[in-house]
């Protein structure tokens, strides 16, 4: 089980509730201000905006539990527990999606409609080599999954456990995981593709199964390891799908 502290006596469920309910939408706004308000504004400008949602959404966590909730935080224990089964899992992802990608949805007309409007939020990022393309492909797969591991396991999933029962937890987390995935998927293919909804399906279960493995190992580094190569996969595919843009 993780290791965590029990709630300070001054700890009520309301106001922890409200807390997990603001994380769990929270990542939806930012992803709605950035990825979809904020389109055509000046690259500057967005990365700015992007910035500043960023150290909100990252910061609150650690802001509630040690100031509002007066703990020490203790982000997990060093524990190589969960590393084979997280690694596993991410493995058998990557290669699934690459296998399915190159062999099925490369060439299938839903995921074709998507391949424009994909190009277009590549280049309005200003990603035009590729260069610029992997490192960011590097920095999501090894830092952004563990800032979401913490966010999303370390905290909300940690949170939601207090409140309700254990799978309630997972299953909250996951959801909660997934809102803001659909956004970003469906301005791709449309909210009326079943791929969007497929796809967000498969964001859902790998919070389940990463939100389990925390519970189970104690630790977040299975679960930011079978991240790390869920991420690898989607910027591998991404790459792919964008390397018409590259001129360097």
């Amino acid at each position: 089980m993780p290791n965590t502290p029990n709630l300070p006596a001054s700890s009520t469920p309301s106001r922890d509730w409200l807390a997990v309910l603001f994380a769990l939408g929270l990542p939806t706004l930012v992803t709605l201000v950035y990825f979809v308000w904020s389109e055509g504004f000046d690259a500057g400008l967005r990365q700015g905006i992007y910035g500043i949602a960023k150290v909100v959404q990252f910061g609150f966590p650690i802001f509630w539990v040690w100031v509002v909730q007066r703990h020490r935080p203790r982000l997990w224990p060093i524990s190589l527990s969960g590393v084979a089964l997280g690694i596993g899992f991410g493995v058998v992802i990557l290669v699934a999606a690459l296998g399915l990608y190159h062999g099925w949805l490369k060439s299938a007309d839903f995921f074709v409609a998507g391949i424009g409007p994909m190009q277009d939020k590549i280049a309005d990022m200003g990603l035009d080599a590729a260069w610029k393309f992997a490192a960011l492909g590097v920095f999501y797969s090894l830092f952004h999954s563990l800032l979401e591991e913490y966010y999303w396991r370390w905290f909300v999933f940690d949170q939601l456990k207090r409140l309700v029962p254990l799978w309630p937890a997972i299953v909250i987390s996951a959801l909660g995981f997934m809102a803001h995935h659909i956004l970003v998927i469906g301005t791709f293919f449309g909210y009326d593709s079943p791929l969007t909804w497929l796809l967000s399906a498969a964001v859902a279960t790998g919070g389940l199964f990463w939100a389990w493995l925390y519970d189970r190992s104690g630790s977040l580094i299975g679960p930011w390891l079978g991240h790390l190569f869920v991420d690898a996969a989607i910027f591998v595919i991404g790459y792919d799908v964008a390397s018409g843009l590259f001129v360097g």
